[in-house]
C-alpha cells in the first residue's frame, strides 16, 4: 500500500481514473470483475474508480433490504477493491441506478466536499427507473463531477432523452458554495443513455459490425447527430467507438438479439437493432472562470487536463443483454492543496493490553468541530464507516499545545488479535477523512498468543494416540 504523505505542492500530478457503465438487467455480480477493472494491467494502478449501474435489482423486497445495508452490488466491489487499498469515498441510489466512488487511501485527504444527488425523468419526473445520480467533489483543490444516467429508451425517443438530460445538468446540490454541475472543472457524463442507430435496417447495421466497419454507422448515431447540432452537448467529449454496439445480447453471449419471444397477442417480438447504447462522455470547464483571487496560484498554474488512454467494451460479460463499456483517464492536475489539513500518528508502541494515545495537528484554518473524530481502521477498510473503534477528538483529548494535541483510546476498544492498522480524522463539517497516518502495527493479546500455544500443543499432544487408536483396527 501507499504510504499516506502529503502531495508535493505546484508539481503536476497524474491520476489515473476509470469509470465503468454496465447496465445489469437485475442480475447478481459475475464471479470475476478483473478485466473489467483492469486489475491485471501492466500500468500503473488506478487512483479512482466510478462505477456507474442501471437496472440495478430494485423489486420492493430488494430496496427496502438495500435501503437498511449495502446493496450486493456496493458489497461487491469492496470485497474487490478494499484490500488493493481503495475505499469507497461516497455512493449514491435512486431506485436502479448506483454509482459508487472509490479512491486510494494516500488521495483522502485532498479530496473534500463530497456531494451526492440525483432526479428522476421517468413518468414526467414521478418515477425512478429513470434519470440521473451524481457524486462531486474537491480534488486537489479542482472541483470534479460524475453523473450516471439511465435515460428513455426506444429509437423514436431522442428529443426526450435531451429534454430529460438537460433537465438532469440543471440539478442543483443543496450545500452553500456548491457550483452548478457545469461549472465543475471536469464532468464526466456516463451510462445507458439507449441512444440508437437511426435510419440504417438490422440488416446492413449487423453486416457493418460483423465486418468491423464500425466507422459507417457513427454517423447515424443518434448521440453524435445531437453533438453537432445541439449547443449544450459541444463542449462534451467521447473517445472513438471502436468497439461493437453493446446492446442487445442474448444472455451469457456475444450474439445480438436471436429471440423468439412472444408478445401480445402471439406476434413475435421485433428483434432489436444492436445500438451504443453505453456510453461514455466528459467536459472540461474553461478554467480561467474558476481562479479565486485568494489563491496562491496565479491563472496560469490552475490547470487540470483530461486525456483518455482507452475506450472499451467488454464483450465476456453476459449476465445481461448490454455489456459494459469502461474507459481509463489520465488526469493531469496541478495541486491546489499542498497539505492535509490534519496529519496524525499513533504515538509509541501500540499494544492491546494497554490503553494508547494518538497526536494530531491541524493547519491554522481548519474548521474544527466538537463532533470530529479518530478512528481505528484495518488497513483494508471498506468505507468511513467501517471502523473498529474511535475517539472524540474533544471528550477523549488528554493534552493539547500550540502545536499538537493528544487523545486517549482504551485497550478495552482494541482487538485482542493486533495486526495492521490505520488511523484516520473525521471532519464532521467537511463531512470527509481530512488525515490519514502511515499503516502500523498493533502488538497482540499476550494473554491470547499464550492460549493459542497452549491449544496448538494440546492438539499436537494429542495426535499420536489418535494414530495409535487408528492402527488398533
Amino acid at each position: 500500500m501507499e504510504p499516506a504523505g502529503p502531495a508535493p505542492s505546484r508539481a503536476l500530478r497524474e491520476l489515473r481514473l476509470h469509470v465503468v457503465t454496465w447496465n445489469v438487467g437485475t442480475a447478481s455480480p459475475p464471479p470475476d470483475v478483473t478485466s473489467l477493472l483492469q486489475l491485471n494491467s501492466l500500468g500503473p494502478t488506478m487512483d479512482m474508480y466510478a462505477i456507474g449501474l442501471q437496472e440495478v435489482n430494485s423489486r420492493i423486497t430488494n430496496f427496502l433490504s438495500d435501503l437498511a445495508f449495502d446493496d450486493p452490488w456496493s458489497i461487491f466491489f469492496m470485497a474487490v477493491l478494499s484490500p488493493l487499498g481503495y475505499i469507497k469515498l461516497s455512493s449514491v441510489r435512486m431506485q436502479g441506478l448506483l454509482l459508487l466512488i472509490f479512491v486510494k487511501h494516500v488521495h483522502l485527504p485532498f479530496v473534500r466536499d463530497v456531494h451526492t444527488n440525483y432526479i428522476r425523468t421517468g413518468l414526467y419526473g414521478y418515477w425512478g427507473n429513470k434519470g440521473g445520480v451524481a457524486v462531486r467533489m474537491s480534488l486537489y483543490g479542482h472541483t470534479v463531477c460524475f453523473i450516471n444516467c439511465h435515460l428513455t429508451a426506444h429509437m423514436e425517443n431522442t428529443e426526450q432523452r435531451l429534454d430529460d438530460f438537460e433537465r438532469i445538468l440543471e440539478m442543483q446540490f443543496e450545500e452553500e458554495n456548491i457550483p452548478s454541475i457545469l461549472n465543475h472543472d471536469v464532468l464526466f457524463w456516463f451510462g445507458d443513455l439507449n441512444f440508437r442507430i437511426a435510419d440504417y435496417g438490422i440488416h446492413f447495421v449487423r453486416e457493418s459490425i460483423n465486418n468491423k466497419r464500425y466507422n459507417l454507422l457513427w454517423e447515424k448515431d443518434q448521440l453524435n447527430m445531437a453533438k453537432k447540432k445541439e449547443e449544450f452537448l459541444k463542449e462534451f467529449i467521447e473517445g472513438p467507438l471502436q468497439f461493437k454496439p453493446t446492446y442487445k445480447f442474448d444472455l451469457y453471449s456475444e450474439l445480438y438479439d436471436t429471440r423468439e419471444q412472444k408478445s401480445l397477442f402471439w406476434f413475435n417480438e421485433k428483434k432489436r437493432k444492436p445500438a451504443w447504447t453505453d456510453r461514455i462522455l466528459w467536459r472540461v470547464k474553461n478554467l480561467c472562470q474558476h481562479a479565486s483571487n485568494e489563491s496562491e496560484f496565479s491563472e496560469e498554474e490552475r490547470t487540470i487536463s483530461v486525456t483518455l488512454d482507452n475506450y472499451i467494451s467488454h464483450m465476456s460479460y453476459g449476465i445481461s443483454d448490454h455489456k459494459p463499456v469502461t474507459g481509463t483517464f489520465g488526469l493531469e492536475v496541478k495541486p491546489l492543496l499542498s497539505d492535509p489539513l490534519v496529519t496524525l500518528h499513533p504515538e509509541g508502541e501500540w499494544s492491546t493490553e494497554r490503553d494508547v494515545l494518538i497526536s494530531y495537528s491541524a493547519v491554522p484554518e481548519f474548521p474544527s468541530s466538537a463532533w470530529d473524530w479518530i478512528g481505528l481502521f484495518k488497513v483494508a477498510f471498506r468505507h468511513v464507516n467501517d471502523y473498529v473503534t474511535y475517539a472524540w477528538v474533544e471528550d477523549d483529548e488528554i493534552s493539547s499545545n500550540k502545536d499538537s494535541k493528544q487523545v486517549y483510546m482504551s485497550a478495552a476498544e482494541i482487538p485482542d488479535t493486533g495486526g495492521e492498522f490505520l488511523l484516520c480524522y473525521y471532519s464532521n463539517n467537511l463531512q470527509s477523512i481530512v488525515g490519514i497516518s502511515q499503516p502500523f502495527q498493533i502488538q497482540p493479546n499476550g494473554t491470547l498468543i499464550e492460549k493459542n500455544l497452549t491449544q496448538e500443543e494440546n492438539s499436537w499432544m494429542q495426535k499420536p494416540d489418535n494414530l495409535e487408536s487408528h492402527g488398533e483396527f
